[in-house]
């Protein structure tokens, strides 16, 4: 029997801040309760008044296995990832080979329970030849289906108007969408081309991919989602005019639900002078007036979760001129320290934190007994700790096999000092546990 305890914690959740003591016995939570007496423990920790949070369960995130050993796999990434405070994640599909088969899935499957140190779950993806498989979809083996209705990798771009009708029509379940118009991009970045006679710096990027390719995209994926009555997750919105296609409602009232990510919350156009290509990313991370208006629909119900996108690229590629560099920031191994900033600096409140970051995702993705701190539950656990000055991140050796962070020059007040995944510890006094085994994520559809 293996046995966690964990006393004098500041407990966040389910919209509460508590004092408690929480005891774990193999994997699930037994007890949550002010005061547990009289009970010992394989391992006890005393959390001094460090915040508890349920795990945050990144809804997208790009591994790069298999296909890309330099930028990325499921034991370096899912190693960093459990640094940041994610017990769990979803991978894309757009991996080499794209998850675009079930031996595909299979294989990514196999690759994850031998290395994988969080939980895992799996996106498929859709192309233009292979909707016959995605409608014969088990729901509950899949955490999703991703299209891509923008510029994408090798074959998944889906871009043909009669596929994505059949696509909405007969997706068996949620629908994850990439919106961007490519016609629109590529227009914009010719255009600039001319006026600057060939050479785009990547202070444009945001120019390209601007808001218009945005809405243009993600106004057409809910215009079909109500057609079709599909359960439609639109991914990493960027514009405070994309905000006004989405209702401000509960998530178990509404079919169309968005997705926010960090980089979008923390970075904006006045960053790329300083960090260039290192935050080149699609969608493009846009004006201050857009970053802002996502921070405030958070407090509301329009935006519904808050994903990493995590998307690792090696530093040389990011070192070529801004038309060869590659799109994606490595994010997984600071998402809770850099989403605890906007908590700090009083933007949001960590009870919004923690439902945008767990609750909300396991119930977007029907994931049973994960998500939140409750008796009977899987104890997936985070301790973080408040610094009494703010820590360099240059301070902290880089996990992910890139070696590499876009919050180098940034403090954080607030650190990971405990993960626990599914009732093993993965993290714990500055140490990697590489015992702790993640397990499969399952969806109750």
């Amino acid at each position: 029997m293996s046995s966690l305890l964990i006393r004098n914690a500041r407990v966040v959740n389910e919209g509460r801040e508590f004092d408690a003591d929480i005891r774990v016995i193999n994997g699930r939570i037994e007890t949550l309760a002010t005061q547990i007496h009289n009970a010992s423990a394989d391992l006890e920790i005393d959390a001094a008044g460090q915040w508890l949070l349920p795990g945050m369960i990144d809804d997208q995130v790009h591994f790069r296995d298999p296909g890309a050993p330099t930028k990325g796999s499921f034991h370096s990434e899912s190693r960093a990832a459990v640094v940041g405070g994610i017990t769990s994640y979803m991978d894309m599909p757009n991996t080499q080979p794209a998850t675009l088969t079930l031996d595909t899935l299979a294989d990514k499957q196999r690759r994850a329970a031998r290395h994988s140190v969080a939980n895992y779950g799996f996106h498929f993806g859709v192309s233009n030849d292979n909707l016959d498989t995605v409608a014969a979809l088990d729901p509950t083996r899949v955490a999703g289906v991703k299209v891509f209705m923008g510029a994408s990798t090798g074959n998944m771009l889906v871009d043909d108007p009669r596929v994505l009708e059949q696509l909405f029509a007969e997706v068996p379940t949620i629908l994850l969408a990439h919106c961007e118009h490519t016609p629109t991009i590529k227009a914009r970045e010719e255009n600039l081309r001319e006026l600057l006679g060939g050479s785009v710096p990547p202070d444009a990027h945001p120019l390209i991919r601007n808001a218009e390719a945005c809405y243009r995209s993600s106004s057409m994926a809910v215009e079909l989602a109500r057609r079709h009555g599909t359960r439609l997750h639109v991914l990493h919105l960027t514009t405070e005019r994309e905000l006004a296609l989405f209702e401000n409602k509960p998530l178990g009232e509404k079919h169309i639900s968005a997705e926010v990510c960090l980089h979008h919350l923390l970075f904006d156009d006045r960053d790329y002078p300083r960090l260039g290509n290192l935050i080149k990313c699609n969608p493009a991370i846009k004006h201050q007036s857009d970053r802002d208006a996502l921070r405030e629909a958070l407090l509301g119900n329009r935006l519904d979760v808050i994903g990493s996108d995590h998307a690792p690229h090696t530093w040389e590629e990011k070192q070529r001129p801004y038309s060869e560099a590659p799109s994606g920031l490595p994010l997984v191994q600071h998402a809770l320290p850099a989403l605890m900033e906007l908590v700090a600096g009083r933007v949001l409140p960590l009870t919004t934190l923690v439902e945008k970051t767990s609750h909300r995702v396991a119930d977007l993705f029907a994931i049973p007994d994960r998500g939140y701190l409750r008796e009977g539950y899987w104890a997936d656990l985070v301790l973080m700790n408040r610094e009494p000055l703010p820590r360099p991140v240059s301070t902290e050796p880089i996990l992910s096999q890139c070696g590499w962070t876009p919050f180098v020059e940034r403090r954080f007040r607030h650190w990971v000092s405990t993960t626990v995944v599914s009732g093993q510890v993965a993290w714990h006094a500055g140490r990697i546990h590489d015992a702790c085994q993640g397990r499969p994520l399952h969806f109750l559809r």
